[in-house]
């Protein structure tokens, strides 16, 4: 999960853009994005507006604004964004992506990788900023928030030797981390791995990494199928979008490889019914798709906090929250939910047979780190959907 942000004395000022201290766009960018790497921020939002650019920062998945910049400075700080990216600073009329990194001022950290995205609109260019550590360290499966009995089933059916495991969320929601958490337990000298990401996260020893490129027609279908040649044991296929990716996929993980893939949707059990509306044909969905886990991430209470309902530090920014950590729903497919899957059963029902298995929902998760002490109802209530699961369960 993500890391706690660096400690932060003071949290006013040190929190906040001084506007008077820069002169040139250079500068403002500048002080902008080491503000951004001191707080631990994840995305750096530049908007604009008639009273100059709004910044706001997301830190532990929340928008927080920290200044604005003046209305001499709003055109000149989005060039220079789109210089530092790499990107055409005479096209205002058309969305543009690039990356650029940076690294921490004074500090001997790795540099960050620093992906720009540049979107016309009604008052002028806006640039979001996702700014990604590059580091070789991979997140510990114990620290990522699993239950013990989550935790045993998944990992249990990453010990097979075939089969597609799927991890859902939205995005942002920590899916990835869980992916390469799992691969880390799963990198041996025995095992060939391949990844085929869109992009490549973070560099794994012992793993065969593979950044697809649309532009030039290398997608994931495509490198999957050149990946099914290169004789590996396991497969991780960052997202699965379409349903070319997910029959090549559900093919590879029926015929003796373990595959490790994302899907977007808001619970396990919508797994199944989504790729049976992307059109995959139910036998292959029964046959292949081994376990699901979904997942949220929730602000961790501030540890550094001193006793009391109304008194905060600095650490947390005032908060009350530092950090974040996660909620799992993990779905097993047994005999039963496969029967329902080549019915083309819903959602729903498919819902309501993995709770009679035993499955614990994401709101039960919620609820026991709330009994744990490690995050607040209210964390749960705005992650999750409600199942009944009531405050004082």
């Amino acid at each position: 999960m993500q890391a706690n942000p660096p400690e932060v004395a003071d949290s006013g000022a040190a929190d906040r853009l001084d506007i008077t201290s820069h002169s040139t766009a250079v500068t403002a960018v500048d002080h902008m994005l080491q503000l951004a790497l001191r707080l631990g921020a994840s995305d750096v939002h530049c908007e604009p507006g008639p009273e100059g650019l709004r910044v706001r920062f997301r830190i532990d998945g929340r928008l927080t604004a920290v200044g604005t910049l003046p209305p001499t400075l709003r055109d000149g700080v989005i060039t220079r964004l789109k210089v530092l990216a790499r990107l055409d600073v005479a096209e205002r009329r058309l969305p543009q992506d690039g990356r650029f990194t940076v690294r921490p001022d004074g500090s001997g950290d790795a540099a960050c990788d620093v992906r720009a995205s540049t979107l016309p609109t009604l008052l002028g260019e806006k640039a979001v900023l996702r700014v990604v550590a590059r580091t070789s360290l991979v997140p510990d499966f114990e620290a990522l928030g699993f239950d013990a009995v989550s935790a045993s089933a998944f990992r249990q059916h990453l010990q097979r030797p075939w089969g597609l495991v799927l991890v859902t969320g939205p995005t942002g929601s920590g899916k990835t981390s869980t992916l390469y958490a799992a691969l880390h337990l799963l990198a041996t000298p025995d095992r060939h791995i391949i990844t085929v990401e869109d992009p490549v996260e973070r560099s794994l020893a012992g793993v065969t990494q593979v950044a697809v490129r649309d532009s030039i027609g290398l997608g994931f279908a495509s490198v999957l199928r050149a990946s099914l040649r290169q004789d590996p044991d396991i497969m991780l296929v960052g997202e699965i979008r379409d349903a070319e990716t997910a029959a090549v996929a559900m093919q590879a993980a029926l015929t003796g490889h373990l595959v490790l893939a994302t899907l977007h949707t808001t619970d396990a059990p919508g797994a199944p019914a989504r790729l049976l509306d992307m059109g995959v044909p139910p036998f292959l969905v029964a046959g292949s798709l081994s376990v699901v886990c979904a997942q949220r991430l929730v602000r961790r209470r501030c540890l550094q906090c001193p006793p009391g309902r109304d008194v905060r530090c600095g650490a947390c920014r005032s908060t009350g929250y530092r950090g974040r950590t996660g909620l799992f729903e993990v779905m097993t497919m047994s005999d039963a939910l496969r029967a329902l899957v080549m019915q083309r059963a819903s959602a729903q029902e498919l819902r309501s047979q993995a709770l009679a298995e035993g499955m614990v929902s994401l709101r039960q998760a919620g609820v026991r780190r709330v009994t744990d002490g490690v995050t607040s109802m209210e964390e749960v209530w705005r992650e999750t959907a409600d199942d009944g699961v009531v405050p004082h369960a």
